[in-house]
């Protein structure tokens, strides 16, 4: 875009957003839809984005990534755009999501530059089909390049495609962001870190690993992106021990099996059957859990929604948060998440299936709302009115099913596991267990509010992916084949890897399958790193910490939660850097949403944009009194 500046007396207004993925075209849209209110009539002012990646995409929404690779929302699911249901300041401006885009585009109704491939792929998306990644990078640069256009006119947007390596200024004068290929820095009057997934130096553990490794002559992949790993040194038909069974084993998998010239085709009884291309090797796959995560669920919720939050929400929050210490996550958080949960749980199962249940709602929801959580009351009240233990919540069987259970041999967990699986896969798809959706439902609402208390340790997030974002079913269906294939094993629950010295390799054991273990000259840590400060490679973030950013005792970055400004040691919001994303104590679940879910990321881009135009706005005034 080009400036036409009414005041050529002074420079623009600056601002210099680093990142150039989802969250950092969210912000753009907010800014844009916020102007006319708090911007005005002022000058025009100028847009730096920093990042080596395409705008819209970024990094891990880029769109040169292999077509195995999916998202795991269904394509309905996936919107950039605020709606009724986000609590916000500024405008209403709703947008397609998804699905819808990929319908204007087949009516003609908008033209973004498809390559053949692309196009193909959204001609055929349905709401309920899970888009590649690649056709999500084009939405992404689709909603920014709509975003950028609706810019106050005479905004100049400027993409830089660099690293951005430092921020100097003083706490009341511009700032300098310093490029790694560019001599001279960018002057800017606010500064927003949208940073997204980064790399992290290794821990000690890994450091451990990865130098056993390189003196034994073995492959160690640390945790990382996965379509951004090495994959060329995991040799067909040898062992690889994978830690993790979550999204990047997810893509591991593909990229090692179908990657690789495997395919898939029925059976004779309908069952998806694998057929090798005799290039892969044999996943040995284990984790905490010992269990992938749970599948998307994939049917829509009928009727009545649950009416969350009811008992974690902004008033709880706020007590919470007036309490002269921090409060603990086990100790005064967990049992109202709890409450909340199963309180959704059980107004989807009155309220849809009341069949399953003894009483009427009403009656039941007085009662629940009086008793404690975790207490002996509460469990005695639904003993009494559901019936059959199946249908009772029960939080820590759903995260940890394999505890206790024990097998006599390898090839019984491999049945076992797999019975899991179908298990699993059968009542994600059957509406009959639609009380699963509701939860799922709450857990949106729950990380929504959790955001505003800052570092609540990593547990949650692990939790929360577990259930709520799991891979799509016809994922877990074609574990389901490369199970019985013999390609993927599975190692179990509680798995440790240790570095044989004697023998010159990886061994892997589990609480499973008691005295067996797994030997291997590969190991994948099949996770992406810990957003920590500290180990990030970001050197972006590694000074600005240096330099007197504040750090939780997790190592995310401290920011506001009201507005995302970086916090000093001593608290103190800084007046031009903010930051948003996994990074900070205030990361949301995701930089794009579910539509209707009140999304924490589009709450904190408007109020981020927000407090960026009054900025704006305010050394706009002071330079027209100066002039």
């Amino acid at each position: 875009m080009s400036a036409t500046s009414d005041h050529p007396s002074r420079s623009p207004a600056t601002i210099v957003i680093v990142g150039a993925g989802p969250r950092a075209t969210g912000l753009i849209e907010r800014i844009a839809a916020n102007a006319p209110e708090l911007y005005g009539d002022g000058a025009p002012f100028e847009l730096h984005l920093v990042d080596p990646h395409p705008p819209g995409g970024g990094r891990i929404w880029r769109p040169d990534q292999s077509p195995l690779l999916w998202m795991n929302s269904m394509a309905e699911d996936v919107t950039m755009f605020t709606d009724e249901s986000v609590e916000r300041e500024g405008p209403l401006r709703p947008g397609p999501s998804l699905a819808e885009w990929a319908g204007q585009v087949r009516a003609g109704e908008v033209s973004p530059a498809l390559p053949p491939e692309l196009a193909a792929e959204a001609a055929a998306l349905t709401g309920q089909s899970f888009a590649t990644r690649r056709l999500q990078s084009a939405y992404l640069r689709w909603v920014y390049e709509r975003s950028v256009a609706a810019l106050p006119p005479g905004t100049t947007v400027h993409e830089h495609r660099d690293r951005a390596v430092r921020v100097t200024g003083p706490r009341d004068g511009r700032q300098q962001v310093w490029l790694e290929r560019r001599t001279a820095p960018i002057t800017a009057d606010a500064v927003v870190l949208a940073l997204g997934h980064l790399d992290a130096e290794p821990d000690a553990e890994q450091r451990a690993l990865s130098a056993f490794a390189a003196e034994h002559g073995l492959v160690h992949l640390p945790p990382e992106y996965t379509a951004d790993s090495d994959l060329s040194g995991l040799r067909p038909g040898e062992p690889v021990l994978v830690r993790g069974l979550g999204l990047a084993f997810v893509d591991l998998m593909l990229l090692l099996t179908e990657g690789r010239g495997g395919r898939y085709e029925r059976g004779p009884a309908g069952e998806l059957v694998y057929r090798p291309s005799g290039r892969e090797p044999v996943l040995y796959a284990g984790s905490r859990r010992g269990v992938p995560y749970h599948a998307k669920i994939g049917y829509s919720l009928d009727g009545e929604r649950p009416p969350v939050p009811r008992f974690f929400g902004p008033a709880q929050v706020d007590a919470l948060l007036s309490r002269p210490e921090r409060p603990d996550f086990r100790r005064d958080i967990w049992p109202l998440i709890t409450k909340e949960l199963g309180f959704a749980h059980y107004h989807r199962l009155f309220t849809a299936h009341p069949e399953r249940t003894a009483g009427e709602w009403s009656a039941f929801e007085e009662k629940y709302a009086a008793c404690p959580p975790g207490s002996p009351a509460l469990d005695a009240l639904v003993t009494a009115a559901v019936p059959d233990p199946a249908d009772r919540l029960d939080l820590d069987a759903l995260d940890r099913p394999l505890t206790g259970l024990r097998f006599p041999t390898e090839d019984a967990l491999q049945q076992g596991l797999r019975a899991h699986i179908e298990a699993d896969l059968t009542r994600r798809h059957d509406p009959a267990h639609s009380p699963d959706l509701a939860v799922f439902l709450a857990l949106l609402s729950v990380y929504g509010q959790l955001t505003r208390l800052g570092d609540i340790g990593g547990w949650w997030h692990g939790f929360f992916s577990f259930l709520a974002s799991g891979p799509p079913g016809p994922r877990l269906e074609q574990l389901l084949a490369l199970s019985r294939a013999g390609v993927v094993r599975f190692l179990g629950a509680e798995t440790t890897v240790t570095a044989d010295p004697l023998r010159g390799v990886f061994r892997a054991s589990s609480a499973s399958v008691p005295g067996h273990a797994v030997e291997a000259r590969a190991l994948v840590e099949a996770r992406l790193p810990e957003p920590t400060v500290d180990r990030s490679r970001d050197s972006l973030l590694r000074s600005l910490h240096r330099d007197g950013a504040a750090a939780t005792p997790a190592g995310l970055l401290a920011v506001s939660p009201a507005d995302a400004r970086v916090l000093d040691r001593a608290g103190h919001p800084h007046p031009r850097r903010f930051a948003l994303g996994p990074h900070t104590d205030a990361r949301a679940s995701g930089a794009f949403a579910r539509p209707r879910t009140n999304a924490p990321a589009f709450r904190q881009n408007d109020a981020t944009a927000r407090a960026l135009l009054r900025c704006l706005r305010d050394l706009s005034c002071r330079a027209s009194l100066a002039v």
